[in-house]
């Protein structure tokens, strides 16, 4: 549904020069750059990731996103010898995908291409509104030998080591994009959270498209997001839920974590003294300026594209004058931008 209030998409943009598009990750990861915004009094600081214990209290929860990205990129031809490539987005049954399919312009509705080495046909059911399609195989991928990890447009070096991509707590793989504030972390570096007095805990987001996909309305009020599906356990639920009630903060690794807590907070059945609810469920909230944060203290991330939804989610947690002091300090110090880039720690 859209609003008579309007908020201008132009208002997010910044101009990023090319060189500071990480092409690759740092090693080890936890030696990538972390800039760390104090957002009340707009105070910044230069330092590493792993002094990320430093800015943490006994008892602060950090919540972490485990989901895996899976080898969801496929390549096939035509009939006639034409290359087409398929980003897999959801499984909707046991042969058809809604999907990315390239060249978009002749993958219509009835299109008929063939993945691999022939042995599988692939058959364009639908064009949807946003430019999906729904596929229909001939016969169940087996993703693991047939696909390959898609990577960002905007990296475009060969990634040596497709683990790279993944958190190193990463778990069950039906994403399409990684968690990218997650990369950052060491076994080393969570256990020294772990001794500092850091609680973590882990909820599941499975990333899809609408993360990413590219706001195309100058009223951001009128952007919808496409739905995600999510799990947050019993026992990660009790532990947000103290943390709140004893007053300590919550702090979380990265945007999708944010919107998946912020989207817990009006289920049914909550018992006294709960805020967040325990289950499984799906959130298309989008996050943008204006709204009130009632789980989430504290934020771990990247740095995002220009006039994107995570963007919006940032600005919503610190302001536009904050963002952009922050995002213009990282341009005239060299932070590395985007999924393999630096990161920000927002408290």
């Amino acid at each position: 549904m859209g609003t008579n209030k309007f908020l201008s998409l132009k208002e997010y943009d910044y101009k990023l020069p090319k060189p500071l598009i990480a092409q690759f990750p740092i090693e080890p990861r936890d030696h990538s750059k972390l800039l760390v915004f104090h957002i009340e009094k707009g105070f910044i600081e230069d330092r590493n990731f792993y002094d990320l214990p430093y800015y943490l209290t006994k008892g602060d929860v950090l919540v972490f996103n485990d989901t895996r990205v899976m080898p969801a990129r496929l390549f096939g031809k035509t009939e006639k010898g034409s290359k087409v490539e398929l980003l897999l987005l959801k499984q909707i049954n046991k042969h058809t995908w809604r999907a990315l399919v390239k060249p978009g312009n002749k993958m219509r509705t009835g299109a008929q291409f063939f993945i691999g080495n022939n042995e599988s046909v692939c058959n364009v059911h639908s064009v949807e509104d946003d430019g999906t399609r729904l596929v229909v195989l001939s016969k169940e991928l087996n993703l693991t030998e047939e696909g390959v990890l898609p990577v960002p447009p905007y990296i475009t070096q060969e990634l040596k080591d497709s683990e790279r991509y993944q958190t190193i707590y990463s778990s069950v793989p039906r994403s399409v994009a990684a968690p990218t504030a997650g990369l950052h972390f060491t076994d080393h570096l969570m256990d020294d959270l772990e001794k500092a007095g850091v609680k973590i805990v882990f909820v599941t987001l499975d990333i899809g498209w609408g993360t990413f996909r590219t706001i195309s309305v100058d009223n951001v009020n009128d952007h919808q997001m496409d739905s995600e599906e999510f799990l947050l356990s019993e026992s990660a639920a009790t532990t947000i839920n103290k943390a709140k009630a004893e007053g300590r903060r919550v702090i979380s690794i990265g945007t999708t974590c944010v919107r998946l807590l912020e989207s817990s907070i009006e289920k049914r059945g909550l018992q006294p003294k709960q805020i967040i609810s325990h289950g499984t469920g799906s959130t298309n909230l989008f996050i943008r300026p204006g709204h009130q944060f009632k789980i989430v203290d504290g934020l771990v991330s990247n740095f995002h594209l220009p006039k994107s939804t995570l963007l919006l989610l940032v600005s919503a947690m610190i302001g536009k004058e904050n963002l952009f002091k922050a995002y213009n300090h990282a341009i005239n110090n060299d932070y590395r931008f985007y999924s393999f880039g630096d990161a920000m720690l927002m408290i």
